[in-house]
């Protein structure tokens, strides 16, 4: 039996998390008074109802800000239970945030009258810290559309679990370094296929890319390097029961450099026990 908590910042894309996990046959109540909660996961922790065996609630800024400040109390005593309980956060940055708000004229549920949206937006993220710093997976939907969000929800809850699902995530440097990465490595002094001409508009899943790149030695000395990296302190924290680990590797757009050693880290992963899932941030 697993509860999902899912939370994070309004417009974020908790609604379409929470939807897809509806449709992967999961019970789930939106916006739940955070008050209610260990009387709900004591509830379903005791039943035996089978679609009750998989549950997962909305918790969001609606609350009391007064409960926000139990939360710690409220998760040791779900955890408490036996009950598998997991937090899923959602965030985005400020722009991105405006920008949906503008596009779709929902109005903020913190805003008030003098209350701007930015300062609405700030102090939701200060409302949530609670939830965000005992979360054991946080994803930025800054820039991940509806189809990836729901796609990537699927897939980490498809996949049959392990001790640790480790993402392996491309991403170019000129459009921002992702926020929900527990690890950031820079591979821009990388032999760069871009100043090839015939390689330009190819990326690094393409075979001429990856021909190119398999010649430079340096490459090989940054995948060894990576790989061994990964192999020593995985089990550490592997030893400290954390669930999720994305390990981010980026070059200046994400198309070539980054989006080879990550295909490449992955493949190597994937015949490990860990849970090895790989993202193109840029290709999308």
């Amino acid at each position: 039996m697993k509860l999902v908590i899912v939370s994070g910042l309004s417009g974020s894309g908790k609604s379409i998390v929470l939807h897809s996990l509806e449709d992967l046959g999961f019970y789930c109540i939106d916006n739940l008074p955070l008050s209610l909660l260990p009387s709900f996961a004591n509830q379903i922790s005791n039943s035996p109802r089978r679609n009750y065996e998989h549950a997962a609630v909305g918790i969001d800024a609606r609350n009391l800000s007064d409960d926000f400040e139990s939360f710690p109390d409220v998760l040791a005593e779900i955890r408490g239970l036996g009950l598998g309980c997991e937090i899923l956060y959602l965030q985005a940055d400020d722009a991105t945030l405006i920008k949906r708000f503008s596009e779709t004229r929902r109005k903020h549920p913190l805003t008030r009258s003098g209350t701007s949206l930015a300062e609405a937006i700030r102090r939701e993220r200060e409302l949530l810290s609670s939830l965000a710093v005992n979360a054991d997976w946080c994803i930025d939907t800054s820039r991940t559309n509806v189809h990836q969000l729901r796609d990537l929800v699927r897939e980490r809850m498809l996949k049959e679990a392990r001790s640790l699902t480790l993402t392996f995530m491309s991403f170019g440097f000129k459009h921002g370094i992702p926020v929900d990465a527990d690890f950031v490595f820079d591979v821009r002094c990388l032999p760069n296929p871009h100043w090839v001409p015939q390689l330009r508009a190819q990326t690094g899943l393409d075979q001429d890319v990856r021909e190119f790149l398999e010649q430079q030695s340096l490459v090989d000395e940054m995948f060894d390097d990576l790989k061994s990296f990964i192999e020593r302190w995985m089990p550490r924290f592997q030893a400290d029961n954390r669930s999720y680990m994305t390990v981010a590797i980026g070059c200046t757009g994400g198309q070539h450099r980054s989006v080879y050693l990550s295909h490449r880290l992955a493949e190597y992963f994937a015949t490990t026990e860990l849970e090895v899932l790989l993202r193109h941030r840029e290709l999308s």
